[in-house]
């Protein structure tokens, strides 16, 4: 049955090389169902809900990779994006949870509609490369300031807006073991170095008195708190457009990223490079973005660590659909992550940050008018603490940026066109 539905030896592999693989990638990215409830907590949404939707929007997302595209890569509610939910849309403009969540369902339909009609080629193609890594830093630098404000590393001021908070205090303290443990570990190439970073902070906690016992295993907490709680009819408000695209656009580029550099590293691409399944596979993406928003989570997307699975020989959808067993089975754990305190997910926060600020090295920092945009969505998405704000400015400074140098041949039309739309939205909306 198993290789009638995955192919595995068209692909060269085998149950146990699968299974393996599977349950590699699960260890790299299973600190976001601790970390996921943490930051949507801030939210005001309720822990032990999210917990849960979090692990199920996981598994569905990555049952549907597994058996419907066939691919070897894991979803689950992405780092950034929960961020910009919280930080950004709720706290920062002041929405409900409730609307932010019906946001990220439209944007999930309208993934699902670019995927079906086959119009994200076009979108992607059209938006430039520089702003595709930009916005990535952007986010990148976002997550970091979150992390160290979590931390009790960088603290309000009110002569210097921000400084150096008592990093003697035991919350910066352990805030920062965690994070050298992830670098020492993720050095050494050791499975799972973020959650064993996270748990073993977690455990000094526990034996320093700063957290309560509260058990390991129990059954799932309620979904009802979170389950179909999205505001639908807020989310059509034109004020939320601009967060509907911030939403849309990030998932976009970061899942289609994502299966660009895991099926490259596979070798499940064709000879001209192309994703012979790409539309199956964005569906399952965005298809995970809707229960993920029903349920009660922030965007579900494809995971960059699903690269760890590949590297320990998977092939083919098993290894994802490992992958969703073993994040079905985490909604019993949800004793310890509740017992997880923000010290302990601040350092994993600091590494994602450090990994998606890699793609500075891409940029060519020569060209004005290719380091300028990149400048601004990286200082100014962390410093607006909104997402979306850096992505606007962003496309502003990148168009005019290139008309201005005498490269307007290189704005194409699309571009224009959402840089106009981002000047009204400035201009009508704020």
């Amino acid at each position: 049955m198993l290789e009638r539905l995955f192919k595995l030896s068209q692909h060269q592999t085998n149950v146990k090389t699968e299974i393996i693989a599977g349950l590699t990638t699960f260890m790299t990215m299973a600190y976001i169902i601790f970390v996921n409830p943490a930051i949507l907590a801030d939210a005001g949404m309720d822990k032990g809900a999210v917990f849960v939707a979090s692990c199920l929007a996981a598994a569905i997302g990555c049952f549907i990779m597994g058996f419907i595209a066939n691919y070897p890569i894991a979803l689950a509610p992405g780092m950034g994006l929960n961020a910009f939910f919280t930080y950004g849309v709720v706290l920062g403009m002041g929405y409900s949870w409730q609307t932010a969540l019906g946001a990220v369902f439209l944007s999930g339909i309208i993934f699902l509609l670019l995927s079906v009609f086959k119009v994200r080629k076009w979108i992607i193609n059209a938006i430039p490369h520089t702003l595709k890594l930009g916005i990535a830093t952007g986010i990148g630098a976002f997550l970091a300031l979150i992390a160290l404000k979590n931390a009790g590393i960088i603290v309000a001021h009110p002569a210097t807006l921000v400084t150096l908070g008592n990093i003697t205090e035991f919350t910066p303290l352990m805030s920062m073991l965690g994070f050298f443990v992830i670098a020492t570990l993720t050095a050494r190439n050791v499975p799972g170095a973020v959650l064993i970073a996270i748990l073993v902070v977690t455990v000094i906690g526990l034996a320093a008195g700063q957290v309560e016992y509260s058990g390991v295993i129990s059954m799932p907490p309620s979904l009802a708190p979170t389950f179909l709680e999205l505001d639908l009819k807020a989310a059509f408000d034109i004020s939320m457009l601009s967060v509907i695209f911030a939403f849309l656009f990030v998932d976009l580029f970061d899942t289609s990223g994502t299966l660009i550099a895991v099926t490259q590293r596979a070798g499940l691409t064709d000879k001209d490079g192309k994703i012979e399944r790409l539309g199956k596979a964005l569906s399952s993406d965005s298809i995970a973005t809707l229960s993920g928003a029903a349920l009660g989570t922030s965007t579900t997307t494809s995971y960059i660590e699903s690269a760890s699975g590949v590297a320990a020989g998977g092939r083919t959808g098993l290894t994802a659909v490992v992958v969703g067993i073993l994040f079905t089975l985490s909604i019993f754990f949800a004793p310890l992550a509740g017992m997880i305190p923000v010290y302990a997910t601040a350092g994993a926060m600091f590494y994602v940050a450090i990994l998606m600020l890699n793609n500075l090295k891409d940029i060519n920092w020569q060209d004005i008018s290719e380091a300028a945009p990149v400048t601004v969505v990286l200082l100014f998405t962390p410093l607006t603490f909104s997402i979306a704000h850096g992505i606007t400015l962003a496309f502003i400074t990148y168009t005019f940026t290139k008309a201005l140098s005498g490269k307007a041949q290189e704005v194409s039309i699309s571009v224009w066109v959402l840089t106009a739309l981002f000047i009204a939205k400035i201009a009508f909306l704020g």
